[in-house]
């Protein structure tokens, strides 16, 4: 059966309240948000009726648009999924979302060809795999890197409504380190993906707080909140990660000269794929290029630079060339056979 977009909007924003099993979600707290969806991506002010929700979350319990989802009301007030693991986004494809998706792929290819959407060529080829895969049924013929068990993804969008927003969330947090979480109100400025994870670059409400970079991956809770949003006034955020690798950054934290040398085998991959954007050739033999970049110093560019293990040597800064040093001798020691046999028999123990 047809389903217009706006249905569509407040499906999966009743899938998204529901999945949240952090909050009780009452009919009016789904009435609210799904008002709250419709203003932001349609521009629709008149909010929803209580009896179109009632009959969105039936016709989401039936199997008209192949959901079947299990909602079920606890204490007669609270509305939730039986299954904590359920989520309309885990259904097949309906014939409506292949009408919307082509709709969407169509409107997106447009683009393609502009140098302020290069980012979106990737996106399109993504969608247009996931339409073709799912119209004939057929394996993927473009297998794009993909963490399948990553968490925190719950968090993307609600933390990105409340940065658009300019809204306070409170955020439970428990980082590797900790030993128990901890509960906080957070003005969030950026979003950030480094290599399949994603983190949330902002200010804790907390006296004299500094710049915090959050792992989303840590969050256990994120909920809004009704203390003033504290507006960035200081970080320029097209700019902020333009001078290091990853995420790990203070703010006032200065760049300086990486040079490294990489031998002829390799030297290739690290022309097609810099380091970093401000990669330089300086020179080159037989054996080897020495390139330079201008970076932060932080874990990331170590962990990036190890990588290549006896592929590549670093020149300069001094404290970076000890670091490394220092971090090749501590796996040299891991690779001792007293400490090898010492893992081996803890594992056994076990």
């Amino acid at each position: 059966m047809p389903v217009n977009r706006n249905a569509l909007i407040r499906y999966r924003t009743i899938d998204q309240c529901l999945q949240n099993r952090f909050k009780k979600w009452t009919l009016d707290d789904l009435i609210d948000a799904c008002s709250d969806a419709l203003y932001e991506y349609q521009g629709i002010d008149t909010g929803v009726s209580r009896r179109t929700v009632q009959a969105d979350m039936e016709m989401m319990r039936s199997n008209k648009l192949g959901y079947e989802a299990p909602i079920v009301v606890v204490d007669k007030k609270y509305y939730t999924y039986s299954d904590k693991n359920y989520s309309i986004t885990n259904s097949p494809l309906n014939q409506q979302d292949m009408l919307v998706l082509s709709e969407v792929s169509g409107l997106l290819k447009q683009f393609k060809g502009f140098n302020h959407f290069t980012d979106l060529n990737e996106m399109v080829s993504k969608l247009e795999d996931k339409i073709y895969t799912q119209k004939t049924q057929s394996t993927p013929v473009i297998d794009f890197e993909k963490n399948d068990n990553l968490k925190g993804l719950e968090w993307i969008e609600v933390i990105r409504k409340a940065i658009v927003a300019k809204k306070t969330i409170c955020i439970t947090y428990q980082s590797f380190k900790a030993r128990e979480a901890s509960s906080f109100c957070f003005s969030g400025y950026l979003l950030k993906e480094y290599r399949n994870r994603w983190f949330v670059l902002g200010v804790p409400h907390k006296r004299n707080a500094h710049i915090l970079n959050l792992a989303l991956d840590r969050i256990q809770a994120v909920a809004e909140h009704e203390e003033p949003y504290r507006e960035n006034r200081s970080l320029d955020l097209a700019t902020y990660y333009n001078d290091c690798i990853g995420v790990t950054k203070s703010p006032g934290q200065r760049d300086c000269e990486v040079i490294f040398w990489i031998d002829a085998a390799n030297a290739p991959y690290v022309v097609t794929k810099p380091l970093h954007h401000t990669q330089k050739l300086l020179s080159e033999d037989i054996n080897g290029k020495i390139f330079s970049i201008k970076v932060i110093l932080n874990f990331e560019l170590e962990r990036e630079l190890l990588g290549f293990g006896a592929k590549m040597r670093v020149l300069s800064p001094r404290i970076l060339v000890k670091q490394i040093k220092a971090q090749l001798t501590k796996t040299l020691e891991n690779y001792g056979s007293n400490n090898i046999m010492r893992v081996v028999q803890d594992a056994d123990s076990e």
